[in-house]
């Protein structure tokens, strides 16, 4: 495996003017991913999380700082990422599969062969027979899997998973978790994943950071002491009792 991260975020400072005062956001960001690593990243409310994926998706400017994609400075393209923000934002006048290839579809890309692979793919992503359905028909679970599907489509290699599962019952979000580990082992995306769920965070990922409250830096990280492939037992080990008391000590300090 390569030594050089697929991303790395590098002393990255944003702030924006709030009734014609600086307001700091960002102060000094350091983080990274491996190739093919799912990392997730937690902290308060607010902290600047959704601002830093923002900065990495190029739809935002740092003040200062670097977004680098395999060791090389990102500039100022879009496009490099999958980006899927906290709401799905379907449009509801298309159809599902006109949603999912959405992607294909602006950026130019031969419509038949990514119509073709859209629906060989519905099955995977729980929307067989849902093809010409529009999202009002669908449950919140379901078009959340439809939103990462059209951002798989955009076929980045790297993921930004805004708090994908933040609106879902519990029991949804679970069966959630467990479907996006066997997608992320099929396709083996490098993913940043953002969320307030610290057990989400440990079930999910490879690594985990830890940010602090407005402006954020990184307070803490750790490296999860959890085997591959993941179960649902392994959230009754004495390790993950451990790593989840860490983290929310780190997040209460």
């Amino acid at each position: 495996m390569s030594d050089i991260a697929k991303i790395e975020i590098r002393d990255l400072h944003k702030a924006y003017r709030v009734n014609g005062q600086p307001m700091q956001v960002l102060s000094g960001m350091h983080l990274s991913a491996r190739p093919g690593a799912f990392v997730s990243i937690i902290g308060p409310s607010g902290c600047g999380k959704s601002t830093l994926f923002g900065i990495i998706a190029g739809l935002q400017q740092a003040d200062k700082g670097q977004v680098l994609f395999d060791g090389a400075p990102a500039g100022q393209c879009t496009g490099r990422v999958g980006y899927m923000p906290q709401r799905d934002l379907l449009l509801p006048w298309r159809s599902v599969l006109n949603n999912v290839l959405l992607g294909p579809e602006v950026h130019g890309e031969d419509l038949a062969k990514a119509r073709r692979e859209a629906l060989e793919l519905l099955p995977l992503f729980g929307l067989h027979g849902f093809a010409e359905s529009y999202p009002a028909a669908l449950s919140g679970g379901m078009r959340q899997r439809a939103a990462l599907l059209r951002t798989i489509l955009c076929r980045r290699d790297i993921l930004l998973l805004d708090e994908p599962f933040g609106a879902l019952d519990a029991l949804t979000r679970s069966a959630l978790q467990e479907w996006l580990l066997q997608v992320w082992q099929r396709f083996q995306y490098t993913v940043l994943f953002i969320t307030h769920d610290v057990e989400e965070a440990l079930f999910l990922s490879d690594h985990v950071y830890v940010l602090t409250p407005r402006p954020a830096f990184v307070r803490a990280e750790l490296a999860v002491p959890l085997p591959r492939p993941r179960t649902r037992e392994m959230t009754l080990s004495p390790e993950f009792a451990a790593s989840k008391q860490h983290l929310l000590s780190v997040l209460a300090a």
